[in-house]
């Protein structure tokens, strides 16, 4: 009896609890009220169920109680009753599973009109992707991944040129517009998940997973990452701001496109230039026309062109320099040299391959390159970059904020105490150290949780100058390897 009057207090205890309990839903930010729906029938069920199987046994405990001289009735198989709860199951089941697959078409039915946004995860951090004014994003692959180009964009696809690329786990959304989510994973398993708005879904390596929402309530919402993937996992966290559609459109015409993150990479070396300059003459039949050795042709020759003065066609001269050169690559009749046809045509030449044929010009002119030495700025924002594409600002903080591993504002040049109450000064060197073997060097208060990266000279420099530049003056005391 003790028993029956326990089971029957706790359905009454859990009916209440759900009745009463201040950890209700909270309002949806999207379209998707149809997910709580689901989630109401799925407890609805699962309660009738839980409630009729408990008071069933609370009554069974009652009735069927031990009594002295009773034996149980032997009934090996009851028809009707198999019959019934064969029925009353499957229909509990398709109660379950119907409303599910009819809410899972909606998820993946992308209406016409939705803008795309595609998040990148990666061990621990989030990226994400915007077409540009073409309203096509650009192919990507794990082939093109690299420190300039960590999103794995097709430098050669036009189409992801203007793509629009956000480098960090902010991302704003426009109020009432629907968005089509791609999810695509460089490293392990993830899963992008919004709890306010019902929506999640797996980021499985090598595809591309997608559904879709409408933002509806102005707001901040925490993105998390609700499939485990490695020990920095709880710290996989990002932000979702939902704004009116003018302060998103501002706000995206002033993140950098693809194209301007390429322009700004680490500037290729003289002899990339030439050479580069080199294959577009050959490829594009320039030296068909003009020689490279001084020799005449149908065109002036390119030795000793930079610099000298040339009489045109109306009498006029003009100095040759990068301005004349240009003009008359692009609009050879605008300004025709004395002694030559007007035959050459014009060429569409980007900015890029101007200055690689510039170069060549100018290396057969005896001038000397123009090759600005590069500067401890260009250096840390080359290590940025890198701290970026790797993945160490989603552990590292860079605003002194506590991390996974320690904050890198005001980390150079401090003194650390290592796991092993060793003492020891940040420096240039202890940082190649803790780079290229993180075990080796674990600091004080903090897991071991950093993989070992290889990477050349130029780059450990690159990111040694990005940890340079923000030391700072900062009294955070927790200093250690990154």
């Amino acid at each position: 009896m003790v028993f029956a009057i326990v089971l029957v207090l706790i359905v009454v205890a859990s009916v209440l609890f759900h009745v009463l309990s201040p950890w209700q839903a909270t309002a949806a930010a999207s379209n998707w009220g149809s997910i709580d729906a689901a989630l109401f029938i799925t407890l609805l069920i699962t309660g009738i169920f839980f409630i009729a199987v408990t008071l069933f046994m609370a009554v069974a405990i009652i009735r069927y109680r031990h009594k002295a001289g009773r034996r149980a009735a032997y009934q090996p198989e009851n028809k009707k009753l198999e019959w019934w709860l064969i029925g009353i199951t499957s229909v509990g089941i398709i109660g379950l599973l119907a409303p599910g697959l009819v809410v899972y078409h909606d998820f993946v039915r992308v209406p016409d009109n939705a803008q795309e946004m595609e998040v990148v995860a990666q061990q621990w951090q989030w990226s994400f992707r915007f077409p540009g004014q073409d309203r096509q994003l650009g192919k990507s692959d794990v082939k093109w991944i690299g420190s300039a180009n960590p999103f794995g964009l097709d430098p050669n696809d036009p189409a992801g040129q203007d793509d629009v690329l956000i480098r960090n786990n902010q991302v704003r959304l426009p109020l009432d517009q629907p968005v089509k989510v791609l999810l695509r994973s460089k490293d392990v398993l993830h899963n992008f998940y919004i709890p306010q708005i019902r929506s999640k879904m797996d980021m499985v390596p090598g595809m591309v997973s997608y559904f879709w929402f409408t933002p509806t309530k102005l707001g901040n919402y925490e993105v998390l990452c609700a499939e485990y993937c490695g020990l920095a996992h709880y710290n996989m966290r990002g932000h979702m701001i939902v704004e009116e559609p003018a302060a998103f459109e501002q706000w995206l015409n002033n993140q950098p496109t693809f194209a301007q993150t390429l322009r700004t990479a680490a500037k290729p070396s003289r002899e990339t230039l030439l050479e580069a300059g080199r294959q577009l003459a050959q490829s594009h039949g320039c030296q068909a026309c003009h020689s490279l050795d001084g020799s005449a042709s149908l065109g002036p020759s390119w030795k000793g062109l930079y610099g000298r003065t040339e009489q045109l066609a109306d009498g006029s001269s003009v100095q040759v320099d990068e301005a004349y050169l240009i003009e008359s690559i692009l609009t050879p009749k605008a300004k025709l040299v004395q002694g030559y046809p007007p035959v050459m045509v014009p060429y569409t030449f980007n900015q890029d391959e101007l200055d690689a044929l510039l170069a060549l010009i100018k290396s057969l002119s005896g001038v000397p390159p123009d090759e600005p030495p590069v500067t401890d700025a260009d250096l840390a924002l080359q290590g940025q970059r890198l701290a970026e594409s790797h993945g160490c600002l989603a552990c590292h903080s860079v605003d002194g904020k506590p991390g996974v591993g320690p904050t890198w504002r005001g980390l150079y040049g401090k003194t650390q105490n290592l796991a092993d109450g060793t003492p020891v000064r940040v420096d240039e060197a202890y940082l190649q150290a803790a780079i290229r073997d993180p075990g080796a060097v674990i600091a004080k208060g903090f897991a071991p949780l950093m993989p070992t990266f290889e990477l050349a000279d130029d780059e450990l420099n690159a990111l040694i100058a990005f940890i340079k530049s923000i030391a700072g003056n900062s009294d955070n005391t927790a200093g250690a390897a990154p």
